[in-house]
């Protein structure tokens, strides 16, 4: 298995749906192997045992629409459905389905080649419901040397990092890190949300750690507040400067930004003659990076980050339409 998903996290949609949607849980017992395991999407995914699940698990199975699930208008055939869900292979599904695991709108289902219609039917595996939904959410660890990218023809990108099931929605990443930068990005296939964090005019609010060269002093605090001209002329917007740290050959920060010009945290501390050796970033609007996941690793948002970028994205477009 790849690098991927560890953590919690359930993932309620941001647009389409208002309630919240906790992940199905199979033991580890159930399963015979030591780490615990959910089914989230379309496959199976382990997480470490150290993982502190702070998220309530039920026995509710997500479900995303995704373009490798062949369908008829809206429906699918039940066992292409339960197959890219992640219960087996075809045939292996058939003779699940013949054991009568399955129940659509109350009554089991032998016959693999029954459609359903995901929105509409109550399908359930045993006694895990599943539950249609048409977006994807990710917060990534981004590594250092992996390109913010769908694909590039001259190196690994994050969709690298993906398993298949949530490769299979085609995520995009949610703005750019650099080559070399790590931390936070969030991957989703939600174009809408993607422009309402982008836009410039709703300022989003990035946040990143880093390590720059030289002593950072306290009155380059108001600088940053007034913006910084760089090195091509532009006057950035005004940026909140945090002094974690200030060394005779090294200094540690704190910067805050709300526009994404290229390399634009370098050049800024560039422009003040101090060079950054090394940047994290820490937040992006409300969403805060999850320190438990390692370099490379990913999880589904939890149901209260959704709730926190709802309520921001709106809160963004309020103040946008009265500008």
């Amino acid at each position: 298995m790849r690098r991927g998903l560890r953590g919690k996290g359930p993932d309620p949609g941001l647009f389409p749906g208002e309630g919240g949607i906790s992940l199905g849980e199979w033991s580890s017992a159930k399963q015979g192997q030591e780490s615990r395991r959910i089914r989230c999407g379309t496959v199976g995914l382990r997480f470490r045992p150290s993982v502190d699940f702070t998220t309530e698990l039920h026995h509710i199975l997500i479900l995303y629409d995704t373009p490798v699930w062949e369908k008829e208008g809206m429906l699918m055939r039940l066992d292409k459905l339960l197959a890219n869900i992640g219960y087996g292979s075809r045939k292996e599904v058939k003779k699940l389905l013949k054991e009568g695991f399955v129940q659509v709108n109350g009554e089991t289902v032998t016959d693999g080649k029954t459609h359903v219609d995901p929105e509409k039917d109550e399908i359930y595996f045993g006694e895990e419901k599943i539950i249609y939904r048409p977006f994807i959410y990710l917060m990534m660890n981004k590594p250092k040397g992996v390109l913010s990218a769908t694909e590039d023809p001259g190196g690994e990108t994050v969709i690298d990092l993906l398993e298949e099931a949530e490769a299979a929605y085609r995520p995009h990443p949610v703005g750019r890190l650099d080559k070399d930068t790590v931390g936070l990005l969030l991957l989703t296939n939600d174009g809408k949300l993607t422009h309402q964090l982008l836009s410039p005019k709703k300022r989003t609010p990035k946040t990143y750690y880093a390590i720059v060269e030289g002593t950072v002093t306290e009155d380059l605090v108001p600088k940053f507040k007034r913006g910084i001209r760089l090195d091509d002329g532009y006057q950035t917007m005004p940026a909140e400067l945090k002094i974690l740290r200030s060394g005779e050959d090294f200094s540690e920060v704190e910067l805050t930004i709300f526009e994404g010009k290229f390399h634009q945290v370098k050049r800024m501390f560039l422009a003040v003659n101090h060079r950054v050796r090394y940047l994290k970033r820490l937040a992006v609007g409300p969403i805060v990076l999850d320190e438990r996941l390692r370099e490379g690793e990913y999880r589904h948002l939890t149901e209260e980050e959704m709730g926190l970028l709802k309520e921001y994205v709106q809160k963004q477009k309020k103040i946008a339409d009265s500008d």
